[in-house]
């Protein structure tokens, strides 16, 4: 404020121009000091190295159980709550990497592919290519894929069929209608999905039970089961879809909400994949947006970013989505680093940069910029990191979901990437650690913190 007022006070006394210059500086106290949170180095190196050595568990079929039933074509509502495990990659397959700069650049090359697939069916589908022949990932997340695939970074597990229950023809021709290819051939009906990438998947459309372990199974739940698979789906058991079409795993539970929450990525732990278990009562809420063009995938408002506690300077308007379906901001859990548009990133980039000046800064690695070597230190204070919601809430991320190593030699860098799209997406390193929960009914997803 000092510095926007207007004195000329070159033609008073000079004992008033000092009383009229600390009047203006009492009007305006200097700004506080900048948030600040702990970031445990040696903790995160730990588990870097850990994760190197990991040798997986294997697991046996779970049981089911037959105390909660539901029938996937009953017009009642949801009575079950359904919960299965969600593991992390690393937990899963043991890495053949040896050294972990490797294994980072090999994660951000499977990410740089994702997020390059995902654009490229977003491009196609809002220039009006049929939607046929670019099928979206429902939320655009594998939730169960195979680990050869090299693009799922979080995996659960479900169970398909019991002997004899694979059901054709008249049983699903109402569900075979709603696919975007399909057609019959001896009474089974056929489909084909072709994603913007060139991955494809064709087989049988089948009306099968899923089971979800303890928590219970579905009957006559409609899925493709895959006999010839490339890109994507070469060597995938599967991908559950958790978004709005009418096929996804979602709609056809009728589950009124739905929740994960991603353990870190170098972390044995597991968590849960959860349907119909309400939002906590403490979360962040977020308004979620429809995109009308390609409605499979989930927006959210995002109105900007606070870096060490104060609100970094954005115009207004910057995330919003166009009416041709341009811009806004996906949540995506498949796509690990998060992508900001050209303005956004670099103002966020450039106001951590300077609450940051104190860091050593070091070079960039793959599609980092900002990178800090932190070799001398275990423990270090970082500049706090916040998202900015419409709703007017703000989630506050833990300094590990935005500052992370990178090699042995304790690079840590800043965990967000420059796109030149207008789409900017949210991605799971910056949700580690926190449940996500989407109210299907009501268009909102909340935030909660530590609740895996």
């Amino acid at each position: 404020m000092a510095a926007s007022l207007k004195l000329s006070l070159f033609i008073f006394p000079l004992s008033f121009f000092f009383s009229h210059v600390l009047f203006a500086s009492s009007l305006s106290p200097p700004p506080p000091p900048p948030q600040t949170t702990s970031l445990d180095i040696s903790s995160s190196l730990k588990q870097a190295e850990d994760i190197l050595s990991l040798d997986p568990p294997s697991f046996k079929p779970f049981a089911t159980s037959q105390s909660q039933l539901l029938h996937s074509n009953s017009s009642s509502p949801p009575a079950c709550v359904f919960s299965i495990p969600l593991h992390s990659r690393a937990s899963l397959h043991k890495t053949d990497h040896t050294d972990y700069k490797a294994l980072v650049v090999s994660r951000l090359h499977r990410d740089s592919a994702r997020f390059h697939s995902l654009t490229t069916k977003l491009l196609l589908a809002l220039n009006g290519v049929q939607k046929s022949q670019i099928l979206p990932y429902e939320l655009s997340t594998p939730i169960i894929s195979g680990t050869s695939l090299g693009s799922g970074e979080y995996f659960s597990r479900v169970g398909v069929g019991r002997p004899g229950t694979i059901l054709y023809g008249s049983r699903f021709r109402k569900q075979c209608s709603s696919l975007d290819v399909s057609s019959c051939d001896s009474g089974k009906c056929l489909y084909h999905v072709l994603y913007g990438d060139g991955s494809y998947t064709m087989g049988e459309f089948v009306t099968e039970t899923l089971s979800f372990g303890n928590s219970g199974e579905v009957n006559n739940f409609a899925l493709g089961c895959g006999q010839y698979n490339t890109g994507l789906f070469a060597g995938a058991a599967g991908l559950l879809g958790l978004g709005r079409g009418s096929l996804s795993l979602t709609s056809q539970i009728k589950a009124t909400s739905s929740s994960y929450c991603l353990v870190d990525r170098d972390s044995a732990s597991s968590s849960t994949l959860d349907f119909n278990s309400g939002l906590p009562a403490d979360s962040v809420i977020a308004p979620v947006i429809r995109n009308q063009k390609v409605d499979t995938f989930y927006y959210v408002r995002l109105t900007g970013f606070s870096v060490g506690g104060q609100p970094v300077q954005l115009p207004s308007g910057l995330f919003d989505m166009d009416h041709s379906g341009n811009g806004g901001v996906m949540l995506d859990c498949g796509t690990a680093i998060t992508r900001l548009q050209t303005q956004a990133y670099n103002a966020l980039r450039d106001a951590f940069v300077k609450l940051a000046q104190d860091l050593p800064i070091t070079s960039g690695v793959a599609l980092f910029d900002t990178c800090y070597d932190f070799s001398s230190m275990s423990e270090v204070s970082v500049p706090t990191v916040s998202f900015r919601f419409g709703s007017g809430r703000s989630l506050d991320l833990p300094a590990k979901n935005y500052l992370v190593p990178v090699d042995s030699e304790v690079t840590f860098c800043l965990a967000f990437a420059l796109t030149s799209s207008s789409l900017s997406i949210i991605g799971n390193v910056q949700q580690q650690g926190i449940r996500v929960s989407f109210d299907l009914a009501n268009n909102k997803v909340g935030f909660s913190p530590f609740k895996c």
